[in-house]
């Protein structure tokens, strides 16, 4: 079973930054894309950011230009600047994979818990 370890939340006042970290159990290059997710009690798990195998990476509007995920042979990062009270969620990494029929497979981390506040 793949497992996805979050790292790096925490309470930081506004206008500063964290950097998340994942850190799958199974080689990175298993998966197709990976990502991170965020969620507030009460409302729906939103996407933040994707990046793919081949390192194309899509950035949620209301994130754009303050948070960047990239990824390197073991890890993959959420770059979060300029945070706002708003950015406040636990943060999911997810990771995609196929099974041997060539069906999609997601994986969920445990998430970490953002707080943006003064």
């Amino acid at each position: 079973q793949v497992q996805l370890v979050e790292s790096g939340g925490g309470l930081v006042q506004p206008g500063g930054s964290l950097r998340l970290s994942c850190a799958p159990s199974t080689s990175i290059s298993n998966f197709y894309i990976m990502g991170w997710y965020r969620q507030v009690p009460g409302k729906q798990r939103e996407l933040v950011a994707t990046i793919t195998s081949g390192d194309s990476t899509n950035i949620a509007d209301s994130v754009k230009g303050r948070f960047t995920i990239s990824r390197n042979k073991n890890m993959v990062y959420l770059q979060m600047n300029g945070l706002k009270p708003e950015d406040t969620a636990v943060y999911y990494c997810t990771a995609s994979d196929y099974d041997v029929r060539g069906s999609p497979v997601d994986y969920w981390g445990q998430g970490t818990q953002v707080i943006v506040s003064s």
